[in-house]
């Protein structure tokens, strides 16, 4: 495969991991409470911490993406998130059975998500990113 198809795959890999996560973090902000009270909900101890950590992980690792800037880093964090997210928010073993199909199916969509970010923080931004104008 070129360079050039490479970058551009990459460069849309980072795109439409924005379009997954940005909108996400910018939900938590403008909805801080009920974010804080969903956290609260499963459990989660200090939810008012974990809703900010969330919505700064979300929007800073999204505009890293978008920039190309620290990316396999942001791609990373972001997989670490997604998969402690998924375990929390998605435990389909522990919710009723009419609930368990969709939460199922969120479970391994951000399962699959992880896959992804892995396999971009193994390759990098590509060539349109400010990464590749450090290297």
């Amino acid at each position: 495969m070129s360079k050039s198809i490479q970058s551009s795959l990459a460069l849309a890999s980072r795109l439409l991991f924005v379009a997954f996560f940005l909108p996400a973090g910018i939900g938590k902000l403008t909805g801080f409470s009920g974010t804080v009270g969903y956290i609260a909900s499963v459990g989660l101890p200090l939810p008012v911490v974990g809703a900010v950590l969330a919505l700064v992980v979300e929007i800073v690792g999204s505009l890293a993406l978008l920039a190309g800037f620290g990316t396999r880093i942001a791609a990373l964090v972001l997989a670490v998130f997604t998969l402690a997210a998924s375990f929390f928010f998605h435990a389909y073993w522990a919710v009723p059975a009419d609930q368990a199909f969709v939460t199922q199916l969120l479970f391994w969509k951000n399962i699959a998500v992880v896959g992804g970010l892995l396999a971009l923080a193994a390759n990098g931004a590509g060539a349109f990113s400010l990464d590749a104008r450090k290297a």
